[in-house]
């Protein structure tokens, strides 16, 4: 499933808008990314956001 194990972000749901302004239905999905972070002194595969991988880069200097 499109989640993130950090945060929990999921796939958003929205309209799109036309230029007569009829809404039909959309996905707004997380950008998500396999990354392999430290955790506990182990090296572990993750499925994190975008935004996540951001704060921990930003955290971990």
């Amino acid at each position: 499933m499109a989640k993130c194990e950090k945060c929990g972000k999921t796939t958003a749901f929205g309209h799109n808008r036309s230029f007569s302004m009829r809404a039909t239905n959309r996905k707004f999905k997380p950008n998500l990314q396999q990354v392999s972070v430290f955790e506990n002194g182990r090296k572990i595969r993750k499925v994190l956001c975008t935004r996540c991988i951001r704060t921990i880069v930003k955290t971990s200097k």
